[in-house]
């Protein structure tokens, strides 16, 4: 395991390079949403055309919050809660509300990933007969007519989904470097080659090229439509991880000196990539189906479960060597779904490890085993592929997308975080940020996530969701998303670990405004909340890069209120002109206890 001493910082698991961490990354992002919903959205919004919005949001949205993520989690050394209280202690609330959202996708992401190692088992031998939706909803799943939360389970889907806990429970316990970064560089080649050698076979279907025809076939008028340019910030958002604490975490795994730039536009043009070849593949597939059934292509394309297990076994049924694309698909949809939950539930991980000062395997036992017994008490039943749907729909739209609004507010207008970060991903790495990156992450994004928050917003609260009951709506949608952050801010009221604080002090000073922070700065009380903090401020001018730390380099400016000569004392003077490990570790109010 590889161990990171830098001074400042004890050892911590980190990845053995940058390699391992781009496919963790890659890994995260590239899930179910790449192979079930980009396709979709792409032929719903402009066939060929979607292309142009969907790129300019990859390099004005998705990419700059990469980085910014990225930033974060590198400078400050934690998981999410430990990262935003080290940046600044009244935003710890913020990780501990993306950790909350990863703790809801995690119960139910496991069940989806069942769902595809079972089907890989029946592509062998066709299982779901001539009725795949029949077979799905009826004979496999059993939904009930009834909109309630019930305990009949469903023995072999209750099955399927334990073995994918129990994997991810040895995957973890393994560790970052020979768990998590060594099953990422196995699996992600391997799911690569598999939906190769998929599309391949896609493409020589009798109608393939109809399928085709309808996807890339631009519709150019689609570009003066501003939902389509929503739609594309939207998939990019969605497909990336960003917002909800996972690259913050796995950033925080990487070496002082490593590429965090570099990385986000390997992982970001990879992502889109494979987003790109699951189209073709999808489309050829589906050109297929719409050929032998004498239909047009848009009157069997979908998306999400719908196309996943009911339109694709239909075309595996009819199509030549379908045993082998059925493998190949489900197996993918797979190892997609279970890359994307590793990354989830170490986030959940590494929150608790740090919280509660444990080891890996207790924080891993702790975490894991409640969450794979709600995972199994309320999904393999006959009612849970409802409550899958109202949860999926309300912490997606109204909880990853709320927090990162908020969390991008707050760096930006709030503690004026920027500059700060920029200079650390700056002094890292070989493709340098400027005035545009903060223009992209502070002016572009809010708006967008702000128009999609409140678009959502109007559309669930006039229209309701899916014609179900109100009062499971209420329930496991509104009042989850808001009990989200309820749970979130009472976590964050919790004492941290004397061990967290002794064994994981800050790398790096708290980022606090001298504005901000100014009544606190002329009582002459300490900004730091953690030992080894210096309280520099970036409204002093100083150079907050990591280089700048461990060389002793930071840059002394004069508090803005105070007036040359006037014989006041800059309270910031003497910590901001020294190096970190010069400051004298000291206890202050708000220490963790």
């Amino acid at each position: 395991m590889s161990t990171d001493t830098t001074r400042g910082r004890a050892a911590k698991e980190a990845f053995s390079g940058r390699t391992m961490f781009i496919f963790a990354a890659i890994g995260s992002a590239v899930g179910l949403g790449n192979i079930w919903r980009f396709p979709y959205v792409a032929f719903d919004n402009g066939g060929g055309a979607f292309i142009i919005p969907y790129l300019v949001a990859l390099l004005t949205a998705g990419i700059p919050l990469l980085m910014l993520d990225y930033a974060v989690g590198h400078r400050y050394r934690g998981s999410a809660p430990l990262s935003f209280r080290r940046l600044h202690h009244k935003l710890e609330t913020i990780g501990w509300w993306q950790l909350a959202i990863c703790v809801v996708i995690a119960v139910y992401y496991a069940l989806i990933i069942g769902w595809a190692m079972q089907y890989t088992v029946f592509s062998f031998s066709k299982a779901w007969g001539d009725d795949p939706a029949t077979f799905f909803m009826s004979d496999y799943m059993r939904v009930s007519d009834e909109v309630t939360i019930g305990f009949d389970f469903i023995w072999p889907v209750f099955i399927t989904t334990a073995i994918a806990w129990l994997v991810l429970l040895i995957v973890l316990m393994m560790g970052v470097q020979n768990g998590i970064g060594k099953i990422n560089v196995v699996l992600i080649p391997l799911l690569v080659v598999m939906f190769l050698i998929m599309v391949g076979m896609a493409l020589t279907l009798p109608g393939a090229a109809a399928g085709l025809d309808a996807l890339f076939t631009p519709s150019w008028s689609a570009l003066g439509d501003s939902s389509v340019w929503v739609a594309a910030y939207g998939q990019i958002f969605f497909s990336l991880s960003v917002g909800f604490g996972i690259m913050v975490t796995y950033a925080s795994y990487l070496k002082p000196r490593s590429d965090l730039s570099g990385s986000a536009l390997v992982v970001g043009f990879a992502n889109s990539s494979f987003e790109i070849l699951a189209g073709i593949g999808v489309f050829a597939a589906l050109g297929f189906m719409a050929s032998a059934s004498g239909t047009e292509v848009a009157d069997v394309a979908t998306s999400g479960i719908g196309l996943a297990f009911i339109a694709f076994p239909a075309i595996i049924s009819q199509a030549p060597f379908g045993t082998l694309i059925g493998v190949l698909f489900f197996g993918a949809l797979a190892f997609a779904g279970f890359t994307s939950l590793i990354s989830i539930v170490e986030v959940i991980v590494a929150g608790f490890r740090d919280k509660l000062g444990l080891s890996r395997p207790a924080a891993v036992a702790i975490v894991v085993i409640p969450l794979a017994a709600i995972s199994l008490l309320f999904f393999p039943t006959t009612t849970g592929l409802n409550l899958l749907d109202v949860v999926d729909a309300f912490v997606n739209n109204f909880g990853i997308v709320a927090a990162a609004l908020v969390s991008v507010l707050l760096l930006t207008a709030g503690f004026s975080a920027l500059p700060t970060l920029r200079d650390h991903i700056n002094s890292v790495s070989s493709f340098k940020l400027g005035r545009t990156w903060m223009i992209l992450v502070g002016g572009v994004t809010p708006v967008i996530l702000g128009y999609i928050l409140i678009d959502q917003l109007t559309e669930t609260v006039s229209q309701g969701y899916n014609d179900m009951p109100q009062w499971f709506v209420n329930t496991f949608g509104w009042g989850m998303a808001v009990a989200l952050i309820v749970i979130a801010y009472l976590l964050s009221r919790l004492p941290w670990s004397r061990r967290t604080a002794e064994a994981f002090t800050s790398p790096a000073p708290a980022i606090q405004d001298a504005y901000v922070d100014r009544g606190t700065l002329a009582r002459h009380k300490p900004l730091s909340h953690y030992q080894d903090t210096a309280t520099r401020t970036p409204a002093l001018g100083q150079d907050f890069s990591l280089r700048a730390i461990e060389d002793g380099t930071v840059v002394q400016r004069q508090a803005p209120w105070t007036h040359a000569g006037s014989g006041h004392t800059d309270p910031v003077g003497d910590a901001a002109g020294r190096s970190s490990a010069q400051v004298q570790p000291r206890r202050s109010e708000g220490e963790l206890s």
